[in-house]
C-alpha cells in the first residue's frame, strides 16, 4: 500500500488536507516505551502552519489526539493511533482544479489516475498537510532514539541560492540549531527570509535544501543491496511532498573527486575505529560505519503560486491562464525541516526493531 511504510514498524498515514481529520497508525511498537506528550507537542509546533511570513496563513493547532496505544504515559503494545482534526479549511479555493490543473502540482497526474474521483481540496492526500501525522510518528520515534543516545537534527542548508554553513560531518553540533528559523548562521537566515519575502510579494515561491545529521548510531546497522540504510531513508523521505533530490555525504560533489580524495582514511580514537573524514556520510555498503549519518534533501519551490501561469482546461482541451487561490507557503523549506527529522527517525527506529541484537542491547 502506498500510504504504509516499514517492516517491523508498520506506519500507515490517512486522511485528506480538507477532510475532518488526518492521522496515523503505527503498529509493531514494543510495550513500555515512555511517551512525552509535551515534547511531542513542541516538536509538532515546528511544522505547524501560520508561523510567520514564510509560511501559509492557514492556522491549525496540530494537536494530536491519541485514540489507542498509550496508557498512563507508556506504550501498551497495541497499535498507536492518533488523529489531528482539521479546523481551518476553505475548500472553495480549489473548486476549479479538476478542470485546470496547477503546473508543478499533482493535479494532472491524479486526474489521469483517479478519473476525477480524487479529492482536490487543499491537494487532498497529495498535500503537505499529510506530513503532520508523519511528524506524530517521527516525533515519538525521535524520543525513543534519544533514550538510546541517538540524536537527529536538521537545518536549512540553502534557500534561493543563499547557503547556510554546513554541519561538521565528523562531530556535528546539533545544539547549535537556532529556534524559529532553523539555520546555523543567523546572517544567512536573514538573507533567506528577505528572498522569501521578495518572492511572496511577487506572487511567487522559492525552494532550497535541508541538511540532516544523525549521531550516536553504531557501526553495523543496515543490510546490503535493497535493505541498505540509504534505501530505507530514501523510501520514506521521498514520501514527503516537494522532495526532489537526496544525497548522502559528499553525494554528487563526490563524483567529481578522485578516490584518494573521496575515501575516508581509518584511524583509532579512544580505542574506537573512526574515519578522519566522512565523505561517505556514515554509510558504506548500505551499513552504518559508526560515523555521523549525513544527508541532504532538495525541496522544490511551492507549486501553488498566485502569479499567472499557463495551464489547460481539461474539459475544453485548450490553453487557459491560472492564478492559484488559497493559502500557501512562499517557501516550504523551513516547515519541512522537522518533517525530514521525523522521516529519518522512523526509518532508523524501524531498522533498530529489525535488528534484535541491537534492540536487546
Amino acid at each position: 500500500m502506498s500510504s504504509t511504510y516499514g517492516e517491523k514498524l508498520k506506519l500507515s498515514i490517512f486522511g485528506q488536507s480538507h477532510g475532518p481529520a488526518i492521522g496515523m497508525t503505527m503498529d509493531g511498537i514494543p510495550a513500555g516505551l515512555p511517551v512525552d506528550f509535551e515534547a511531542l507537542n513542541t516538536f509538532m509546533a515546528r511544522r505547524a502552519p501560520g508561523q510567520g511570513s514564510f509560511a501559509t496563513s492557514r492556522k491549525e493547532a496540530d494537536q494530536p489526539e491519541f485514540l489507542s496505544g498509550v496508557v498512563d504515559g507508556f506504550t501498551c503494545g497495541a497499535p498507536l493511533s492518533a488523529i489531528i482534526r482539521n479546523t481551518n479549511i476553505r475548500s472553495g479555493d480549489y473548486s476549479n482544479l479538476k478542470d485546470c490543473p496547477r503546473p508543478g502540482h499533482a493535479d494532472f497526474p491524479a486526474q489521469m489516475k483517479y478519473k476525477g474521483y480524487q479529492d482536490v481540496a487543499g491537494g487532498g492526500h497529495f498535500s503537505g498537510r499529510l506530513t503532520a501525522p508523519l511528524c506524530i510518528a517521527g516525533g515519538l520515534c525521535k524520543q525513543w532514539l534519544e533514550h538510546m543516545g541517538i540524536r537527529i537534527g536538521a537545518h536549512i542548508s540553502s534557500v534561493a541560492g543563499i547557503s547556510d554553513i554546513s554541519f561538521d560531518w565528523i562531530s556535528p553540533d546539533l545544539t547549535a540549531l537556532q529556534n524559529g528559523f532553523p539555520v546555523l548562521n543567523a546572517t544567512a537566515g536573514k538573507q533567506m527570509l528577505s528572498e522569501i519575502d521578495k518572492a511572496k510579494a511577487e506572487g511567487d515561491s522559492v525552494g532550497g535544501t535541508i541538511e540532516c545529521a544523525i549521531t550516536g548510531l553504531p557501526a553495523g546497522l543496515g543490510e546490503p543491496m535493497f535493505g541498505g540504510m540509504e534505501s530505507k531513508l530514501s523510501q520514506i523521505i521521498y514520501g514527503v511532498p516537494a522532495v526532489k533530490g537526496l544525497e548522502f555525504g559528499s553525494g554528487f560533489a563526490g563524483s567529481d573527486l578522485r578516490g584518494s580524495q573521496n575515501n575516508d582514511p581509518y584511524t583509532v580514537t579512544d580505542n574506537k575505529i573512526t574515519t578522519i573524514t566522512n565523505n561517505a556520510g556514515g554509510i558504506l555498503g548500505g551499513i552504518t560505519t559508526g560515523m555521523p549519518l549525513i544527508f541532504k534533501v532538495a525541496i522544490k519551490p511551492t507549486p501553488s503560486i498566485s502569479r499567472q501561469q499557463q495551464s489547460v482546461s481539461l474539459g475544453r482541451m485548450e490553453q487557459q491562464e491560472l492564478s492559484v487561490q488559497g493559502r500557501h507557503d512562499p517557501c516550504i523549506v523551513p516547515r519541512a525541516v522537522p518533517v525530514i527529522e521525523a522521516a529519518a527517525a522512523i526509518a532508523i527506529f524501524d531498522m533498530y526493531l529489525l535488528d534484535s541484537k541491537l534492540w536487546e542491547e
